[in-house]
């Protein structure tokens, strides 16, 4: 059975750093191409991080340089690095597992519950 489980999120001030960990079980990180999602508040879920069994990844323009994506293969479990948070970074945070390089949500599925993380100024 495919789980993936978010966690790491929390409440920071802009500048903060959080990592997030997503759990995964039912198969192995290392074989998969996965991401990192967010939703905020009244916004359509998008894409920011992504990371090929190669190692490739790509990130939105919005996070390119504060955040980085990263998987543990040992733990099977995939991280999420975030910098210099600010508070547009509000949002819940999901990861899920995809068929293609790309940041659209469309091209992933299995989602997780997801993380709350919140920026305050």
């Amino acid at each position: 059975q495919v789980q993936l489980v978010e966690s790491g999120g929390g409440s920071v001030q802009a500048g903060g750093s959080l990592r997030l960990s997503c759990a995964v079980s039912g198969f192995t990180v290392s074989s998969y191409l996965m991401g990192w999602f967010r939703q905020g508040p009244g916004k359509e879920r998008e894409g920011v991080a992504i990371i090929d069994r190669d190692g490739m990844t790509r990130y939105s323009d919005s996070v390119k340089g504060r955040f980085t994506i990263s998987k543990d293969n040992a733990k099977n479990t995939l991280y999420l690095q975030m910098n210099s948070l600010k508070p547009e970074d509000t949002a819940m945070y999901y990861c899920a597992v995809g068929y293609a390089l790309n940041l659209s949500p469309a091209y992933f599925g299995s989602w997780g519950q997801g993380t709350q993380v919140t920026v305050s100024s």
